[in-house]
């Protein structure tokens, strides 16, 4: 199990090259909030063509199928799983459905009144509807259960899989570097913009350390051929605790060790040692992803509210 290679979450792909990687980091995160927030208050078409979106988007990248094909169909098939098990669960509405139309349906034809004609029309050319889709033993699927199951599964795909497009194709110091952009006028209320910045850069460069320990606290586990059913649920609770306090104690040295690394080299203060970062230009490539993305906020304000 190599989780740096089949599940790289998190992780910056260096080559190939896409247009996604040229877009200024600026543009990119206003579309990642974008993503992260226009399904808020939006119907479940918009639910849905935000999913398409960045399926088609991975696609006409050319990203390479090897980094995308794995983690996706993982978090595809997650999202199935939520939407299959949120579809049957109860869907905390409690309603005991009856029909519109009385089950004696000659009610409606009995002249009772001067209107009855108009209400036999009326009743005729009502469709069929019924707020139970699916029943059959203990599987039951309303239309209730069926948009909160279609809810949870695209904003978990949405928000999961936007934010792992948006570092895939988005080295740390680009990110840094479109943060203490966009935060520049925080200054003026003397935040520590450049300390801000440099922690978010170490955070993303934390990441990789953070899995790799995990994948060797993993492979030491496995190595060693426990036989848990002996060990039972307390001693299996035992050995968990031990490596969780392993993976902690891994990690503080890592930070140590990279802490110590700043210092020596200077990194102590912003005066001392100021972080050079990009110089960051919008060109013809980062307008024209502007002017989509109002276009997009202006589909989504058209088409995606819900009513």
């Amino acid at each position: 199990m190599d989780l740096l290679r089949s599940l790289p979450l998190g992780l910056y792909l260096e080559q190939p090259q896409t247009w996604l990687h040229k877009i200024d980091p600026r543009v990119k995160f206003a579309w990642l909030m974008s993503f992260l927030t226009s399904y808020s208050f939006a119907n479940i078409f918009w639910r849905v063509l935000l999913v398409a979106l960045l399926i088609i988007a991975t696609i006409v990248a050319r990203i390479p199928r090897r980094v995308w094909r794995q983690q996706m169909g993982w978090l595809l098939m997650l999202s199935f799983f939520v939407l299959a098990i949120a579809a049957i669960s109860p869907d905390g509405l409690g309603v005991n459905y009856q029909p519109r139309l009385p089950a004696n349906e000659q009610i409606l034809t009995q002249p009772s009144t001067s209107n009855t004609s108009d209400i036999v029309k009326s009743a005729a050319n009502q469709k069929e509807y019924s707020y139970v889709l699916f029943h059959k033993g203990p599987v039951k699927v309303t239309r209730h259960s069926l948009d909160l199951a279609v809810r949870l599964s695209t904003i978990l795909f949405t928000v999961i899989y936007s934010t792992n497009l948006y570092l895939l194709t988005t080295a740390p110091e680009e990110i840094t570097s479109g943060m203490e952009s966009l935060m520049q006028p925080l200054r003026k209320l003397k935040l520590p913009v450049t300390e801000i910045t440099l922690t978010l850069t170490l955070s993303l460069r934390f990441i990789p350390l953070v899995l790799e320990e995990v994948q060797n606290l993993f492979r030491s586990v496995m190595t060693r051929a426990i036989n848990w059913k002996k060990l039972g649920l307390k001693g299996a609770v035992k050995v968990w605790i031990t490596v969780a306090e392993r993976l902690l104690e891994n990690l503080l040295l890592r930070a140590e060790q990279m802490a110590n690394a700043m210092m020596v080299r200077g990194f102590t203060s912003p005066n001392e040692h100021r972080v050079q970062w990009q110089d960051l230009k919008l060109r013809a490539r980062d307008w024209l992803a502007i002017a989509t993305l109002i276009l997009f906020w202006g589909v989504r304000l058209i088409i995606g509210t819900e009513v």
